[in-house]
């Protein structure tokens, strides 16, 4: 499966039973696979932004945060599928290539997220990395734990070959 930047996709069971936290977001299986994930690309990890439909739910923490803090830019609602999504920015962590189990289809084809939502993500997802550098933590998720996991799985990987 090749794996592009700006696509979504899905991530396997293997991963949540390795990681094993209780801030990512459950991954429910049925007719679809969901929660669909946004993939940014950073060195040789994945990153993953999960989606949820949950819109009135996201809505009122975005207004919260925007009285409490002037802004909100950990949390998104745009259309993507033809549909609006809450883009979780604040739940995003880092995964390997081996962890993901399909991508997202629309039309039986990989769905691409349109390049202005994929922009506005990115620069959103950048910022709170450069937060997270400066000791300032808005991740849900134990991101240092899961990288450090996965750069195991990489190391792993790596002397099995």
């Amino acid at each position: 499966m090749e794996i592009k930047e700006g696509y979504l996709y899905h991530i396997s069971l293997d991963f949540f039973k390795l990681v094993d936290d209780p801030n990512l977001s459950v991954n429910h299986t049925g007719i679809h696979s969901r929660p669909s994930y946004f993939l940014v690309k950073d060195k040789d990890l994945l990153w993953f932004i999960p989606l949820s439909t949950k819109i009135d739910k996201y809505r009122k923490i975005i207004e919260s945060k925007r009285q409490k803090y002037g802004k909100c830019n950990t949390i998104l609602i745009r259309k993507i599928a033809n549909k609006e999504n809450a883009i979780l920015i604040q739940n995003a962590f880092p995964t390997l290539p081996k962890f993901l189990s399909h991508p997202h289809t629309v039309n039986g084809k990989p769905y691409r997220v349109p390049t202005g939502i994929q922009q506005e993500i990115k620069y959103n997802f950048n910022e709170l990395m450069k937060l997270k550098k400066k000791g300032i933590n808005l991740f849900f998720t134990d991101v240092d734990k899961i990288t450090l996991l996965m750069n195991q799985e990489l190391r792993s990987q790596k002397s099995n070959c």
